[in-house]
């Protein structure tokens, strides 16, 4: 287990994170250029080691419901790993999404990878494909916002609505 400060060298070896002094001894790393409304990249690292990351915009990391990583048993390249991705989700420059003229109508193609979509207004959703209930989910950071039967009715509702897909 790293200690608090082997962690906190980490973590400050990312030039893009801007240090936050909390309550308690605690620290929040924030990413100030987010394209997301969420800022907090680490949130209350503790003198005791404890510490999240968050990972809200990563379909393949075990997470609370909250979208955070408790980071105080992770070694120091899964903590390295773990920043980078949580950074670059929050960047808003995620490799679009196939076509969806590909699909076979009615068809969904899931998605490895998490959408990220926004509006003219700043706010953004994530659509997400969530395998055992075969549905797509149209999340408003960590509240449902609506569910579809296909990849199709996902698009077409987050178009109406006026969002388009971050590139």
């Amino acid at each position: 287990m790293l200690t608090f400060e082997q962690k906190l060298e980490i973590i400050q070896s990312f030039p893009q994170l801007e240090r936050k002094d909390v309550s308690l001894g605690r620290i929040n790393f924030q990413y100030e250029e987010s394209a997301v409304e969420r800022k907090n990249v680490v949130y209350h690292l503790h003198p005791n080691g404890n510490g999240y990351v968050y990972a809200g915009l990563l379909a393949d990391v075990a997470k609370d419901a909250k979208g955070l990583v408790n980071i105080r048993d992770l070694d120091e390249q899964t903590l390295r790993n773990l920043l980078e991705r949580s950074i670059e989700s929050m960047t808003g420059s995620g490799e679009p999404a196939e076509e969806e003229s590909n699909n076979q109508p009615g068809q969904s193609a899931p998605q490895a990878e998490d959408q990220v979509w926004k509006d003219k207004q700043g706010n953004v959703l994530l659509l997400r494909y969530e395998d055992d209930a075969d549905l797509w989910y149209i999340w408003a950071l960590d509240a449902l916002d609506c569910a579809f039967e296909t990849l199709e009715e996902s698009v077409e509702y987050l178009t109406e609505e006026g969002f388009k897909r971050a590139k």
